[in-house]
């Protein structure tokens, strides 16, 4: 089994199955708006060059288009259903947008990437149309890897991956309050028992913060993953919290 899965920050993941490597919601800056990266290597530092981009949702932080920009011109992006639709900055990338609905797969190279449901607000804008579901994704191919976006804890998550090698499961924010449609690390630990994970891995924790704000609640900033972690392996399971940039491979 060859696959390495490298954390670039937040929800940003790099998985290459063997000789496809598959990027989730790129943030490669050191800024969106007004967050700033604040801990980890400069992911431009030593560059992904992915085989297929998939994202998540149209929130900033996990549709990037300054990020995307900085990728290959022919490096497809999966999106969910209806996104170019209501987000206009998404047209310039033209046919490389490849659309799906949960349920719905594409085959990039040697993975099948399938679209899954995710309990999350899929908004560009807090007052856009809610039109555009927010996904997770199943990449299959050497290994099962799940990428859950960003979500809440759903029970149906055991219908939606009912087994995977290794669950990519988002544990905290990137502000002094995580609100509804967020999982933190109690709630992400019921999410690796129910996809049966192999192997669990914090993200979107840790990487940005607002500008400003460096003194409120700082516990939320960097001490999900570790109590992710914890809980997962009082349950019995198997996780691993990396550092951003850090890399490890699926045995």
């Amino acid at each position: 089994m060859a696959v390495d899965i490298r954390w670039l920050g937040h929800a940003t993941v790099a998985i290459a199955d063997g000789p496809t490597t598959v990027l989730t919601d790129p943030v490669l800056t050191g800024r969106v708006g007004h967050l700033r990266r604040r801990r980890g290597e400069d992911p431009l530092a030593r560059p992904v060059r992915p085989d297929v981009v998939v994202l998540s949702h149209l929130h900033a932080d996990h549709t990037h288009l300054p990020s995307l920009a900085l990728l290959g011109a022919d490096v497809p992006i999966v999106v969910p259903r209806g996104a170019a639709d209501v987000f206009a900055g998404l047209r310039r990338f033209g046919d490389r947008i490849v659309e799906l609905a949960p349920g719905e797969a594409t085959a990039v190279g040697s993975v099948s990437i399938r679209a899954v449901p995710a309990d999350h607000d899929g908004r560009r804008w807090r007052r856009g149309p809610r039109t555009v579901p927010a996904l997770g994704y199943v990449v299959e191919g050497e290994a099962t890897t799940y990428f859950a976006g960003d979500t809440a804890f759903d029970p149906a998550m055991a219908e939606w991956v009912p087994r995977c090698d290794a669950a990519l499961l988002p544990v905290g924010g990137w502000g002094p309050t995580l609100g509804p449609g967020h999982m933190d690390p109690a709630s992400a630990a019921l999410a690796a028992r129910s996809t049966t994970a192999g192997l669990s891995i914090p993200v979107h924790f840790g990487t940005l913060w607002p500008i400003g704000l460096d003194a409120v609640r700082p516990q939320l900033f960097a001490a999900p993953g570790g109590d992710f972690v914890g809980r997962v392996r009082a349950a019995g399971g198997t996780a691993v919290e990396l550092a951003p940039g850090e890399q490890l491979r699926l045995r």
